[in-house]
């Protein structure tokens, strides 16, 4: 028996990483009976076939978490990557990703990409609305080769899963970061200005900095259905934060008096942008619970 991680599964067969190497394993038909599938980033156990690298995997160890879109198992790091220009910023996506990566438990890291096509005031506004909402913020750019490097030691020894709209350039900072990959990128439509999809399934790949990545077009999902109003709060790290200084435990952080959040607002210790932007999702919320 062997201790492993799926890496990739193709029409049933799921390859498997162990000290030993690579072995195309097949599950045992009891995981269809629990009706549990394995997934990539999977840790299993399997039992080998003598004379070759294939085996069966007899058991899937406990998930730390499981996402839907991509489908994948023990994540434990999510780079939300945005583009400076071309596409521009939408920062109201950029914080529904983020919402969705702090409901999943993810440690969570902004990359900024593209700071060649731009100027250091535009850069440096968004580095400070999420640097003081407590996130770590990377700034990249492929053609100039700038933060890879430190983009490499973010991601040593995590499964990390790279998340953002399509065209940001999500692939060609993995090319930058391991050439070996060769993936492929995608062009900018010129007529949206938007980005072509380009990867298709998911896969772990090993890099050789340490940790491993998924090859996916990260969360397709933005669904926040889960996550009520009372919840919400919890996954705004700043607002979080300020809100144990309200006089009410209930405190929505709206009209209620003696409000942490709203006193750090206004001394400058959460961005307007982002206070706004909870207020927006508050408000999304509330009208779909009423519908």
């Amino acid at each position: 028996m062997l201790d492993g991680i799926i890496m990739k599964g193709i029409g049933g067969f799921y390859y498997v990483k162990t000290d030993e190497g690579i072995y195309e394993c097949r599950a045992r038909g009891l995981f269809r009976k629990q009706k549990i599938k394995p997934l990539i980033g999977d840790k299993v156990c399997i039992e080998v076939t003598q004379g070759d690298k294939t085996g069966y995997i007899k058991e899937i160890k406990k998930r730390m978490n499981e996402l839907i879109r991509p489908t994948v198992a023990n994540v434990s790091q999510a780079v939300i990557v945005f583009a400076i220009k071309n596409p521009d910023p939408n920062l109201w996506l950029l914080d529904r990703f983020l919402l969705v990566a702090e409901e999943k438990g993810l440690n969570v890291l902004i990359c900024i990409n593209k700071i060649d096509l731009s100027n250091e005031k535009e850069i440096s506004d968004i580095i400070n609305i999420y640097e003081k909402a407590g996130y770590k913020v990377i700034v990249t750019s492929c053609k100039q080769h700038k933060g890879i490097e430190e983009l490499k030691v973010c991601l040593k020894d995590n499964i990390t899963v790279f998340a953002g709209p399509s065209g940001v350039g999500k692939s060609s900072i993995l090319n930058s970061i391991q050439p070996k990959f060769e993936l492929k990128t995608g062009d900018i439509s010129q007529k949206t200005n938007r980005g072509k999809h380009t990867t298709r399934s998911a896969e772990l790949m090993e890099l050789s900095c340490g940790g491993l990545v998924v090859d996916t077009p990260g969360f397709s999902s933005l669904d926040i259905s889960n996550i009520d109003e009372n919840g919400l709060k919890e996954f705004y790290r700043e607002i979080k934060k300020f809100g144990c200084n309200c006089r009410f435990n209930s405190c929505m952080h709206k009209n209620e008096p003696d409000c942490g959040v709203k006193e750090a607002l206004e001394e400058g210790k959460i961005s307007k942008e982002r206070y706004e932007s909870y207020l927006n999702l508050m408000d999304e919320i509330s009208k779909r619970r009423r519908y």
